[in-house]
């Protein structure tokens, strides 16, 4: 028996599958299903229901990966347990969607490196969507992305800022209605890649207003440019934290209670990080609270 066979136990209790399995930890499906039927044999018990297309663990099964999570934790964690340093001088990846990476983020980081001079903390820029498959696959300890909807027991979310979501257009339109001006002026649509990108569609097509597209890009600082240069309007969030020297822009608010979404950081369940990224945590929410990001915090 190995931690590998059991992380892989692991995997397929979270994932539901085999297939799903190998692809969480990287083998192949054969591979996954020589591994349990191994596990069986060595442990002379069932794990998995067999007489069903999908194989299911047993009773005894869920039993047994409960106790090998347990298991592979203190195996991850038993250096730091012995150190008592408990991660904060390990490399951190965190993966963090663009609109953070300016405002929010470079705040956040400085206030936990003043904390933590030890700790490495490696940003790895993302769209949500591209970032949950990275948490899934392992290689991030956290990211901060867009809620998209129930968080799955395997994950643990903790709730950053609600970002309302807000019109830009240029100081020179007279009209401070986001609806007229969106109706008579070009469209710099946020791209419907990133989960923002779909909220602004669906709020759009709720609406019933047509806009006219001129260019969809993914970058805020690239949008807000463009609006600068009255090529356009659009609809971005309103960053928790602004960054130095923000543009000179109209910046008007959807509805009283228009549409918003919700930032928040998002870690596997079972991470053996759990007390860094709590100080994470902590030091995004102080961020917040302070609003704005300069040179000296």
């Amino acid at each position: 028996m190995s931690i590998r066979m059991l992380k892989t136990l692991i995997a397929v209790q979270d994932h539901g599958t085999f297939s799903a399995a190998a692809e969480a930890v990287f083998v192949t499906h054969a591979a996954v299903s020589q591994q349990m039927k191994a596990l069986e044999a060595m442990w002379e018990v069932a794990i998995f229901d067999r007489s069903k297309r999908t194989p299911e663990l047993t009773p005894i099964g869920r039993a047994l990966a409960a106790k090998s999570r347990k298991v592979v934790e203190d195996y991850d964690n038993l250096v730091e347990s012995v150190i008592g340093d408990d991660g904060f001088s390990d490399d951190l990846y965190l993966g963090a969607v663009p609109t953070t990476l300016t405002g929010l983020m470079p705040l956040a980081i400085s206030l936990l490196k003043d904390a933590f001079p030890n700790l490495h903390v490696r940003i790895v820029p993302g769209l949500t969507h591209d970032l949950l498959r990275n948490l899934e696959r392992g290689t991030l300890d956290a990211a901060i992305v867009t809620k998209l909807g129930p968080t799955p027991k395997t994950q643990n979310w903790q709730d950053i800022a609600a970002e309302p979501l807000q019109l830009l257009a240029s100081q020179d339109l007279e009209s401070n209605d986001p609806v007229h001006l969106l109706k008579n002026n070009p469209f710099i649509r946020f791209s419907r890649d990133a989960v923002v990108g779909r909220l602004i569609e669906s709020w759009l097509q709720d609406q019933n207003i047509a806009v006219t597209d001129i260019m969809e890009l993914e970058g805020l600082e690239a949008i807000s440019s463009m609006v600068l240069s009255n090529l356009g309007v659009s609809i971005v969030p309103k960053r928790c934290v602004q960054n130095m020297n923000p543009l000179p822009l109209k910046r008007i608010l959807l509805a009283e209670n228009g549409p918003t979404r919700q930032l928040g950081l998002l870690s596997p369940a079972n991470t053996t990080k759990s007390r860094v990224l709590d100080e994470v945590h902590k030091a995004l929410m102080q961020a917040v609270e302070i609003g704005h990001f300069s040179k000296t915090p």
